[in-house]
């Protein structure tokens, strides 16, 4: 997406409020969107893509209405 940044793994995690492990086991069962590789070593992840997956989290939960 034009625009869009990457979020380094700290970040991600910082903001769902979840462990490595846990991003990794959802990342695995197709329930979180997939890490990029950025090079030596690193990953990012869109910032775009959380935060669709950040807005689908709550309408599940019932807490906002789905577009």
């Amino acid at each position: 997406m034009k625009g869009d940044r990457y979020l380094r793994r700290d970040v991600v995690l910082e903001r769902v409020g979840i462990t490595k492990t846990t991003l990794y086991d959802w990342i695995a069962a197709g329930n979180f969107p997939p890490s990029i590789p950025l090079g030596g070593g690193s990953v990012g992840f869109l910032e775009s893509h959380l935060e669709i997956w950040i807005k689908w989290r709550f309408e599940c939960a019932g807490l906002i209405r789905a577009a």
